[in-house]
């Protein structure tokens, strides 16, 4: 046990420690920098025939430290004498305060490293280890390690490791993480957000409503509508924020997300109705994810494309990226862009120099990669990425859109011209029909997973 003079009762983590306890929901005790715990319910410790008995104390869950409170003491007599104002330091970190986290991170990865991991240099969460044909990845989330490998007995081995110097439970193959459903089958691995999906439409009421054939009409613009009825900004953002979290498994309704994104400080009745069209079309399409076939070979494919001075308020154009590795789609984006562009050409390279990083994270997880096609359906812009020579057409274009000339130029990249009908990165930058929709969903392997039966 320890005395604390700060917390205002007493309390422990350990449920053997109590001679009696009353389970009750009792609210949460707000530890430093607002971290809570839950109260589970609270009883007597000690035995009642000896002065040991201690009264009221909290049961809280994930407490690792029994406490004292010296304010319960005082009554009884209690006075500390040599420090009566004092808040005593605990010896190790407490389960639920700000420092636990760092404190278990710099343990894990202590021992990580020791075993020979290496710690990525952009994402220190993830470590990696090479055998001689194979490869250990290792990635953390706070109290969570996820780990896989191209060699099953690593897998096998490094679980068995871990258990031998922390008291942990293996939970086994992956299945459900952070709201991700991982469905892992002999051919593949499908990712999906269904029962995510199924909540967010049960959280604003439309789990029967119609469904809708597209994310967004193949006509809509959205403008900022200032005549138009005002609808409540904190359900907006909630839709807008419920919609961000579910493109991590849905590329498919990112442009119009996006879109829906840049009118949460003053939404109107009309911004209402797209994102609730986005809903429909989610009703429709709950059991839709990525499907990643196994045996693909590791080459990296990147597509680019803008959609020219599209939007209305400022006639800045909208870039969208995405990356296949293989077949499989592993990266995607869509955003307007910062500056305005004065042609198409110069809309296109702008869209294009976004895309080189991706070659640069797969380096450090291990993939050796050559020369990186980069398809894109404009040839003025393409010819811009070559020529080198400052052109009066060009030399206002700010120097970090140089960045891809650069790449090309270092033969890092190459880019290469794609048909509009087969640029697989239209679906991220503009409004589509029904039958082109659908055609990108399908190529990009957006699929249904009644598909993979």
């Amino acid at each position: 046990w320890y005395l604390d003079s700060s917390c205002s009762r007493h309390m422990t983590g350990d449920l053997s420690k109590f001679s009696s306890l009353k389970l009750k929901n009792e609210g949460f005790i707000t530890y430093g920098e607002n971290n809570k715990g839950k109260i589970l319910g609270y009883g007597n410790i000690g035995n009642s025939s000896s002065s040991t008995l201690i009264e009221n104390v909290l049961l809280v869950e994930g407490l690792k430290h029994k406490l004292f409170s010296i304010s319960n003491l005082q009554p009884h007599g209690f006075v500390e004498f040599r420090y009566p104002n004092h808040v005593y330091k605990l010896k190790k970190s407490l389960y639920g305060l700000k420092q636990a986290p760092r404190s278990w991170y710099d343990r894990l990865s202590k021992f990580l490293i020791d075993n020979d991991y290496l710690r990525d240099k952009v994402d220190n969460t993830l470590f990696v280890k090479k055998f001689k044909n194979d490869t250990m990845y290792v990635q953390i989330y706070v109290n969570d390690i996820v780990f896989g490998s191209t060699n099953l007995s690593l897998c096998k081995e490094f679980a068995t490791t871990m258990q031998g110097e922390f008291e942990m439970s293996m939970m086994g193959e992956l299945t459900f993480f952070l709201g991700l459903q991982i469905k892992q089958m002999n051919d593949g691995i499908f990712i999906s957000q269904s029962k995510y999906c199924n909540e967010l439409l049960k959280k604003f009421g439309m789990k029967g409503c119609k469904e809708a054939a597209t994310p967004i009409s193949n006509s809509c613009n959205l403008v900022l509508d200032e005549k138009g009825i005002a609808v409540d900004n904190s359900k907006y953002r909630g839709i807008i924020g419920s919609l961000l979290y579910l493109t991590a498994s849905r590329p498919d309704i990112m442009f119009d997300m996006c879109l829906c994104a840049r009118f949460q400080a003053n939404p109107k009745e009309s911004h209402m109705k797209s994102v609730k069209i986005i809903i429909k079309y989610l009703r429709g399409t709950t059991n839709v994810g990525l499907w990643y076939p196994k045996g693909v070979s590791l080459s990296l494919i990147g597509y680019s494309d803008s959609y020219y001075a599209w939007c209305r308020l400022d006639r800045k154009s909208t870039s969208g990226t995405c990356h296949l590795l293989g077949s499989a789609l592993v990266s995607w984006h869509s955003k307007k862009q910062a500056c305005v562009a004065l042609s198409t050409a110069e809309a296109e390279y702008i869209a294009a120099g976004s895309y080189c990083a991706m070659k640069q994270q797969l380096k450090d997880y291990g993939a050796e990669l050559n020369r990186i096609p980069l398809r894109c359906d404009t040839t003025s812009a393409i010819n811009l990425t070559k020529n080198p020579i400052l052109h009066f057409r060009t030399k206002h274009i700010e120097i970090r859109h140089q960045f891809l000339r650069d790449h090309v130029q270092k033969n890092d990249c190459v880019v290469e011209f794609v048909e509009t009908s087969k640029q697989l990165d239209n679906i991220f930058t503009k409004p589509l029909p029904k039958e082109r929709f659908n055609q990108l969903r399908i190529e990009l392997r957006i699929i249904n997973e009644s598909c993979l039966n």
